[in-house]
């Protein structure tokens, strides 16, 4: 969390909840191919592994506020896991908790697909893809 996080009632902006949301995908699964320069291997490197012209992209978040993250000068803790895995397309959910007293902030999710850069054509799942998210799943 960020002091620039807080909004006027002194919790963490629903805004920036979505973005702490993108970085625990980005540090789980890596950034999308191509974006930025080289750094640490993710523990599931999916995002950074797909083939060249193709895009990961959000079809949709789902972010329900349990109870409002204060901040604090340390970090929230964000759980993160694969939910539903189809055919062309898959789910991330996230719990975001209070570092403190651990308890539920946010529930979300993200349904994310793998897209054709020259067509925009959603891409059915690979059976690497397939198999990577299966190893994360709850």
């Amino acid at each position: 969390m960020r002091w620039g996080d807080m909004d006027a009632y002194g919790h963490i902006n629903n805004v920036q909840i979505v973005r702490m949301l993108e970085e625990a995908r980005i540090a789980a699964f890596g950034p999308p191919r191509g974006a930025g320069l080289p750094g640490m291997e993710p523990p599931a490197a999916l995002f950074n592994d797909v083939e060249e012209g193709t895009m990961t992209l959000v079809v949709e978040h789902k972010v329900r506020y349990v109870r409002t993250l204060e901040y604090r000068n340390i970090p929230a803790l964000v759980e993160i896991w694969v939910g539903a895995i189809k055919g062309a397309s898959f789910d991330l959910h996230y719990v975001i908790k209070d570092p403190v007293t651990k308890e539920d902030c946010v529930k979300a999710t993200t349904h994310l697909a793998f897209v054709a850069e020259a067509t925009g054509r959603v891409l059915r799942l690979t059976p690497d893809q397939k198999e990577k998210l299966e190893r994360y799943r709850a």
